[in-house]
């Protein structure tokens, strides 16, 4: 069954095709096309509280290219979703009434917990020892998710207002940077030892720039220096050296650091990362309704 699932966020909105299967009784996935736009809804709203005019036009396009795009490839479903960007909009239900007049699309505004389930839906197709205990951190544009998965299931989750735009924009609160180092900390204290699970375009950029080109896991120290070499030069210098574009070489600093204070606190040497995202999970979602 051939799925697709955009993800507005508040870095960038993307566009995942992908065919859904069945597996000797397990549900896969099978990536056809991932589109990312970086339309960056939050570095309006984390400063003047709403969306204007022009990046509203700017979404309905997108969302009105994507849909073109999932008629060509012979999409039978798909769901949009939005995240912590419009869920803060003042004029969120303007933005979803426009949006809805000029595409004839209708925007899902998801919640923290629903975000960060959809995600969670996913790891069952993974090959993760599900005897471990782990701590499911996803860094986005205006919030953290971080979750302890336990026999495969997230059994505790928790949605933070730190995130890269936020970082951008300086609009994170220390209140929140503490209340997320400290829920880290006390699963540390509840469930003992814990191995990190990393997701976001961020963290799948990191791991490329890594070591080991594409691994499926960075240690703590090749992280931690890695994100340090990449904060001593500037962000034309990033571009240019780490062949980024400019939308990903402003917010993978940030983002390296929130992946690095919280693996900090927490006490983890390594993190996993399987490259999966919000997107992944929707279409996980509706093949799980449809099947």
């Amino acid at each position: 069954m051939r799925i697709g699932a955009i993800d507005i966020g508040s870095n960038a909105m993307r566009l995942l095709i992908a065919d859904a299967y069945e597996e000797h009784g397990q549900a896969r996935l099978k990536k056809l096309s991932l589109i990312r736009v970086p339309v960056r809804l939050g570095e309006t709203v984390f400063t003047q509280g709403s969306i204007p005019a022009y990046k509203i036009k700017k979404l309905a396009k997108s969302i009105h290219a994507f849909v073109l795009l999932m008629e060509v490839y012979g999409v039978v479903d798909y769901r949009i979703c939005a995240t912590s960007a419009m869920r803060e909009a003042q004029n969120q239900q303007e933005v979803l009434e426009q949006v809805k007049k000029l595409t004839g699309c209708q925007i899902e505004v998801i919640d923290g917990d629903e975000e960060a389930q959809l995600i969670h839906s996913t790891f069952e197709t993974l090959a993760f020892d599900f005897s471990k205990v782990y701590l499911y951190i996803d860094v986005g544009g205006g919030s953290t998710e971080l979750s302890v998965i336990k026999e495969g299931k997230p059994i505790v989750s928790q949605s933070f207002k730190v995130g890269t735009v936020r970082s951008l924009k300086k609009t994170v609160h220390a209140d929140d940077v503490a209340a997320m180092l400290r829920f880290a900390q006390e699963m540390t204290a509840d469930f003992g030892q814990m191995q990190a699970i990393g997701t976001g375009g961020n963290i799948n950029k990191l791991v490329k720039l890594g070591p080991i080109n594409n691994a499926t896991a960075m240690n703590f120290s090749e992280l931690s220096r890695l994100v340090g070499d990449l904060s001593k030069v500037g962000l034309m210098e990033r571009m240019r050296v780490y062949d980024l574009k400019r939308d990903r070489a402003d917010v993978i600093v940030p983002a390296g650091k929130i992946y690095i204070d919280v693996m900090k606190s927490a006490g983890i040497e390594e993190i996993l990362i399987p490259k999966l995202g919000l997107s992944d999970g929707i279409i996980y979602n509706l093949y799980q309704q449809k099947r």
